[in-house]
């Protein structure tokens, strides 16, 4: 059976249409629509539930060493108040998960799971650790919103102190009162947009959500946070990277960090060079390409889609995908086939819009 999250009833009462996600009933959209709410967060400011994320904190006297060795980044550098992004691999090289590791003191980390992995990784780091140090999965009782948008910062204005609120991207405050409820606030998102993430307890989040809404935020569901994400080219478990695509192929070579040993490594050090690449399409003809769809230069398939869909803000539709690299140049004209017919596409670079750390 599905989870709800503690803002469930919340969300049918605004009209949200509820569909399963990662185990977890959420909302898709409101009636609103996608196209609005996507157009709200680059426009002024929206708000998502995303409490169904995965939270655990890993703490301990070897808990640095046990990162280090578990995860590609390199965390020694990480300080106190930061947050930094990495995958988890299997000794093959395939991908566990990507997550984010924020340090909360000396010894202690917060790690943020995705949903759907959120079991899956948790047993996988429980096999792996070792020493001196615990794992605690806090999923459970944490809760998460976002607020994205350029406005995001004059939208919390009057909720809390907005000179405390983090400045830098990657970035946290640890303990900031937002609407009388004490929140961990970060200064990132899954948008590809300026704004936060609000971490709070579980019995509290309402308390937040109505706030939010009282200032009119618009209600965001999983619709615009698909195409957001897919606008900023940001990668998606179980598309961009999955069991079976590593994260050299998936060009996320910044947080692969091969002068540290780490749980597979080894298998990425053996592997060739990739013979593809993860490019940006977007449509130059008529039509809407998605994901799994054949991607060619005249009779040759060159790759295949892994997302795609209508991007609102840049009035086109995109995709991501995987092409053989001798095609991957920007501006290379493709064809994606789409059902019966082909779809003409040109090859850009990713990601299509990115405003998230300005």
């Amino acid at each position: 059976m599905d989870q709800t999250t503690p803002l469930y009833e919340r969300h049918k009462a605004l009209g949200g249409r509820m569909v399963p996600f990662g185990g977890f009933l959420m909302p898709v959209q409101y009636k609103a629509g996608i196209l609005a709410e996507h157009k709200a967060v680059r426009s002024h400011v929206g708000i998502f539930d995303v409490s169904h994320m995965g939270e655990a904190v890993l703490e301990g006297r070897d808990a640095l060493a046990n990162l280090n060795h578990i995860l590609t980044n390199r965390f020694d550098s990480l300080k106190t108040g930061s947050c930094r992004y990495t995958i988890m691999l299997y000794e093959d090289g395939g991908c566990v998960d990507d997550l984010i590791v924020y340090r909360l003191g000396e010894e202690k980390y917060f790690l943020v799971l995705n949903a759907s992995n959120t079991v899956k990784d948790v047993e996988w780091l429980r096999g792996h650790i070792s020493g001196d140090v615990t794992l605690t999965d806090i999923s459970a009782r944490t809760a998460q919103i976002a607020v994205q948008g350029p406005d995001a910062r004059e939208f919390l204005a009057p909720l809390t102190d907005v000179e405390k609120l983090p400045k830098k991207y990657y970035t946290f405050e640890q303990d900031l009162t937002v609407a009388g409820v004490s929140c961990m606030v970060s200064r990132t998102g899954y948008t590809g947009e300026f704004g936060y993430e609000l971490y709070m307890r579980a019995e509290e989040a309402g308390t937040v959500w109505d706030a939010l809404v009282e200032q009119s935020a618009q209600p965001c569901g999983l619709g615009a946070r698909d195409t957001l994400r897919l606008e900023a080219g940001m990668p998606l478990y179980g598309h961009e990277i999955n069991e079976k695509i590593d994260p050299l192929t998936a060009g996320l070579n910044f947080v692969v960090k091969m002068d540290k040993d780490f749980i597979g490594r080894d298998a990425l050090a053996a592997k060739p060079a990739p013979s593809v690449k993860r490019v940006g399409l977007k449509v130059t003809g008529k039509g809407v390409i998605r994901e799994d769809q054949e991607v060619f230069i005249g009779d040759e398939k060159i790759g295949q889609t892994t997302s795609g869909t209508f991007c609102p803000w840049l009035n086109i539709s995109c995709a991501m995908a995987y092409i053989d690299k001798g095609y991957a140049k920007p501006g290379t004209k493709v064809e994606v086939q789409v059902r019966r017919r082909r779809v003409e596409c040109e090859v850009t670079k990713l990601p299509f819009y990115n405003r998230a750390n300005a």
